[in-house]
């Protein structure tokens, strides 16, 4: 891989090559200079690499140096990272403690905690069928009363502490950060993190909504209602509202006359929110619980619990395998999940789950396998407009993990074109059809793709392709990417 390293870095350590000087023009070469040519791309950034990795050479590449916001193809650095570094069968722990004594009578003369391990799988679904999302709640009252316990004098505390509170990345947008894809990751998190918003439309165009219910419920939560009814036939709602924040705000339409649309955003306060659905779980079933649920966030630092003086570790809840979050995470590109891949990949390292944390290891491992000059990460998902990475990036992870030990792992992890994941709608009766192995990204005036391509003549081929700043639909840009793709099918 060394050679590999050298080798690229030697080849396209000018910024972009143009390829007629090194070899005959091929077809990949004239399907990317029609791109380039066309009128919607005159003021993009394109940044473009493939490599037959059967010999490790370049096919075609345009600015392969340049590095750019990618959107979700970032995901690529966050799973395989958790792959290499975490291992495959990894399972995020949630610990329960209490500091309290249990007396012959059942009362438990203490509070419970929820010490988060990092998992995004609790409540998922992903994970979960509609209508079990709080069976792992039940499983946890069902140990609770194992242990006696008929009343619990003290809280409900939820302690996500060790991966910080940061709320989201560096670089994410104020206009994300209330939506569903814009969830942050938290030490502990539950329901995929989203509140999930039903309302009623009405028939009057124009006229005002109303949210009629939530799941789950947040107490306390204040929405700012702005979403009109409108004739149309798409959610064209946006909600707004900061992390821990139980202020939201909503704007936009939505299509008439509906008694329950729903709309997806992000939850407030995930940790606390666990506290008060273990606590709300708990007095359902007859255990009262005196002072409620509350979160550690809202603790003075000194007043944090010390679980290794005077707790008693209750019980534990393993989450899903890694093998399993990403591949989640790359087939449906679940922000979340990504962000928390690189919180566990510095959790495991060094006891801290911050997003910083987490960069550090991955920016650490992969300086010794591909050459990471000009490689800026500012989070694990994308979302953030700050990172920067090039087509020569991608190509040398994708030919890395091509020959690692998680190299099956990480390929089948990822969409196929025109088959599964977010490339269902991919290469449609096209010669790439069923022949890309790749993830996407998209955001507003962002297009990419990076993965591999098993071609006709029976090629592997890694690829890379970003598209920043083109001035048409994101429908024309990838019609554009698909006849590149197509040539590499047929290369």
């Amino acid at each position: 891989m060394k050679l590999l390293k050298y080798f690229l870095f030697f080849i396209l350590n000018s910024g972009s090559y143009t390829a007629p000087e090194l070899w005959a023009q091929n077809a990949v070469e004239n399907s990317l200079q029609m791109l380039l040519d066309a009128a919607e791309f005159k003021h993009a950034s394109v940044g473009f690499l493939a490599i037959d990795l059967s010999n490790n050479t370049p096919i075609a590449a345009h600015q392969s140096n340049t590095s750019l916001p990618p959107a979700s193809t970032t995901k690529l650095f966050s799973t395989a990272s958790a792959l290499e570094l975490i291992g495959p069968e990894y399972r995020p722990v949630t610990r329960i403690y209490t500091d309290g004594k249990i007396a012959p009578d059942g009362t438990l003369n203490g509070n419970i905690w929820i010490r988060g391990g990092g998992d995004v799988s609790l409540g998922s679904s992903y994970f979960n069928a509609p209508g079990h999302e709080r069976d792992f709640l039940v499983a946890w009252v069902d140990s609770l009363r194992r242990f006696g316990i008929t009343k619990i004098t003290g809280a409900i505390y939820a302690d996500g502490s060790e991966f910080g509170y940061n709320g989201a990345p560096d670089g994410w947008s104020w206009s994300d950060l209330g939506n569903y894809y814009g969830a942050g990751f938290s030490g502990i998190c539950i329901f995929d993190n989203q509140l999930k918003m039903h309302f009623k439309t009405g028939s009057q165009i124009g006229g005002k909504t109303e949210l009629a219910t939530t799941f789950p419920i947040v107490p306390n939560l204040v929405f700012h209602n702005y979403i009109t009814a409108q004739n149309t036939n798409s959610d064209n709602s946006y909600i707004y509202g900061a992390p821990y924040s139980l202020d939201r705000f909503g704007t936009g339409s939505l299509p008439l006359n509906h008694k329950g649309f729903e709309v997806k955003g992000s939850l407030p306060d995930p940790e606390l929110q666990l506290a008060h659905e273990l606590s709300q779980q708990l007095i359902n079933s007859g255990i009262s619980v005196s002072n409620g649920a509350k979160s550690a966030r809202q603790l003075a630092e000194n007043n944090r619990p010390n679980y290794a003086a005077n707790y008693t570790l209750l019980f534990t809840q393993s989450g899903q395998r890694i093998i399993d979050i990403a591949r989640i995470t790359n087939q449906k590109s679940v922000n979340l999940f990504a962000e928390g891949l690189l919180a566990l990949v510095g959790f495991t390292a060094t006891g801290i789950g911050t997003t910083e944390a987490g960069l550090k290891q991955v920016e650490k491992y992969w300086s010794t396998k591909i050459n990471t000059d000009g490689l800026f990460l500012k989070d694990g998902s994308g979302l953030s407009r700050s990172n920067g990475i090039s087509a020569r990036h991608f190509c040398e992870l994708l030919a890395y993990m091509n020959q690692s030990k998680q190299a099956m792992n990480f390929y089948n992890s990822l969409p196929i074109s025109s088959k599964s994941g977010t490339l269902v709608s991919l290469c449609k009766s096209e010669p790439c059809q069923g022949r890309i192995v790749a993830k996407s990204g998209t955001m507003s005036r962002i297009k990419s793709y990076s993965g591999y391509v098993n071609s006709k003549t029976g090629k592997k081929i890694a690829f890379s392709i970003t598209l920043n700043n083109y001035s048409c639909s994101s429908a024309v840009a990838t019609q554009k990417i698909e006849k590149i793709l197509s040539a590499l099918a047929e290369y």
